[in-house]
């Protein structure tokens, strides 16, 4: 009895140890820029672009970027992902982040199409420099 009991405590401290290593590993990276989506992304242009700061009710400090995205091109753009990056005073990266502009729960970019887009950040360090993140497309697909 006390070697199954053992055994149970064993296996039960190897599958939590396993659970909980795997629980801490980054999710892997999304797929580059196909080459069509990256001869596209020219076709698609972000104006109006804001940045303001205010604080939440939980008393957290939200950064929020507003704009729009304008589809120039002659394809339906189902999903744009933007990677927006931070940089402290120094032009050291202190937050990476990619984020859809466009989504299915949105609605696709028809051409010639307008719409609005807003990225709320309430992560974003201290250290940050409290300029304009850079925005970079990081995903297109179309329907």
């Amino acid at each position: 009895m006390a070697m199954v009991i053992g055994l149970v405590l064993v296996l039960g401290l190897g599958g939590f140890l396993y659970l909980d290593r795997a629980s801490k590993k980054p999710p892997p990276e999304p797929p580059p820029l196909t080459g069509e989506a990256r001869a596209y992304a020219g076709k698609l242009k972000l104006t109006n672009v804001e940045m303001n700061a205010h604080e939440s009710y939980l008393k957290q400090s939200v950064v929020e970027i507003v704009g729009n995205i304008q589809n120039v091109g002659d394809r339906v753009v189902k999903t744009v992902e933007i990677k927006c990056v931070f940089y402290d005073a120094y032009g050291q990266v202190v937050l990476r982040e990619r984020v859809p502009i466009v989504s299915p729960r949105i609605g696709a970019v028809a051409p010639e199409q307008i719409k609005a887009f807003r990225l709320p950040f309430d992560n974003v360090p201290e250290s940050w420099n409290q300029v304009m993140p850079q925005l970079v497309m990081a995903g297109i697909e179309f329907k």
